[in-house]
């Protein structure tokens, strides 16, 4: 990618200006400390060969994108293994803990636009679980028909305001999303995206409008809802989630 104008939409997805939002704050958008991305690593990326793990190629034929998202965009499924390979990636800042078993990631779209603007990519493992697939398919659908953020944003503003970064990345249209494709393909969700999926059950989850305005009194008071609201009902929460896979323990202060 190229210079951002000063006048142009800021590529966080936002609709604001670039000066008026992510300029001086590239970081933010660029989650690897690049500012612009050359074509021929861009190359590196799309040229990687599809793979078909799991069930990835099942649910992404049944899901009819355009009719969804209003968006004519595509889904490539890469290797996770080979993408980090690439040495252009900084990890999975949307699952951690999930690679190297059954895990994935949507590549920051402006890696990958510069050589093929017609797919979002996701890199994903042979395990991937069909929670995780579900997970990384409801982001491309936040990205490409829901709040619009780009992937994998939100570590360099969860920082800055001291908020738990899954606060930040899964919006409320993230949880619609969640739920659709739960529903729509039989599938049981692992522990925290149960927690996510009841928090967006509840109204609970941050809309990506104060995410994308950057809204920080907002932003801070609706973290710390989450907080309270998981800490008053632990108890249901881990009754609900306890016989899941990811479960690790009371979940009182994560979402």
């Amino acid at each position: 990618m190229g210079k951002i104008g000063r006048n142009a939409p800021c590529p966080c997805g936002s609709g604001k200006k670039f000066k008026h939002c992510h300029m001086g704050k590239e970081k933010e958008i660029f989650p690897d400390g690049m500012s612009e991305i050359s074509r021929e690593m861009s190359l590196k990326i799309t040229r990687l060969p599809a793979v078909n793990y799991s069930r990835c190629q099942e649910m992404i034929d049944l899901l009819p994108i355009e009719t969804l998202t209003g968006k004519k965009i595509g889904v490539k499924f890469i290797d996770l293994t080979a993408y980090h390979a690439l040495g252009i990636s900084s990890g999975n800042p949307h699952r951690p803990g999930k690679e190297g078993r059954g895990g994935g990631i949507v590549v920051n779209p402006l890696k990958t636009t510069k050589t093929d603007s017609s797919n979002v990519y996701v890199a994903i493992s042979p395990g991937i679980t069909d929670s995780a697939l579900t997970h990384q398919l409801a982001h491309v659908l936040d990205y490409l028909g829901g709040s619009g953020l780009m992937p994998g944003f939100a570590r360099a503003l969860s920082f800055d305001l001291g908020i738990p970064v899954e606060h930040l990345e899964h919006p409320h249209e993230f949880g619609y999303w969640l739920s659709f494709l739960e529903e729509k393909f039989g599938v049981q969700l692992d522990a925290d995206d149960t927690i996510i999926r009841y928090l967006y059950e509840n109204g609970m989850l941050i809309g990506g409008e104060f995410i994308g305005r950057q809204d920080r009194f907002t932003l801070k008071s609706k973290s710390e809802g989450i907080l309270k609201f998981l800490h008053e009902r632990s108890a249901e929460v881990d009754a609900m989630i306890r016989e899941l896979p990811g479960y690790i323990g009371s979940r009182r202060k994560e979402a």
